[in-house]
């Protein structure tokens, strides 16, 4: 399936299960070189806390060391804005999936030099996201 750009997310829709979709998002992330740092199950969360159902959410906090390394170098204050998170849900039936746009994320700091790194960021994320979404 094609991705689609949203503001601040790269997204794509899928034919795959959520399963199969979460298992594929941590093995395309661990070829772009990015290791999950934490995970954070939101339906369960607003099950246990809120008595609220819902379809499955997941959120896999993402982190490339290399790049993170480079990015940090040049403005210690990015660390708010760690890990690239990326998201598998359920929608109305349909699982999705998505990630932050590295470049509309950084460019908060207004520092042309970590353009690049976002850059490069943006493209491993895409690739993240093109590949859970294929058949």
């Amino acid at each position: 399936m094609r991705s689609l750009l949203h503001p601040y997310t790269l997204v794509a829709t899928t034919p795959r299960d959520f399963d199969d979709a979460v298992g594929r998002a941590r093995e395309a992330l661990a070829d772009e070189g990015f290791g999950v740092l934490c995970e954070i199950d939101v339906r369960e969360t607003l099950k246990n806390r809120l008595g609220v159902e819902r379809e499955p959410y997941l959120i896999l906090g993402a982190c490339n060391p290399p790049l993170a390394h480079e990015a940090l170098e040049l403005e210690p204050e990015l660390g708010a804005l760690l890990p690239c998170n990326v998201v598998v849900y359920v929608d109305d039936g349909l699982t999705h999936v998505s990630a932050v746009d590295p470049e509309r994320l950084l460019a908060v700091a207004d520092r042309a030099e970590l353009a690049p790194i976002a850059t490069e960021i943006h493209r491993r994320l895409q690739r993240v996201v093109d590949r859970v979404a294929a058949c």
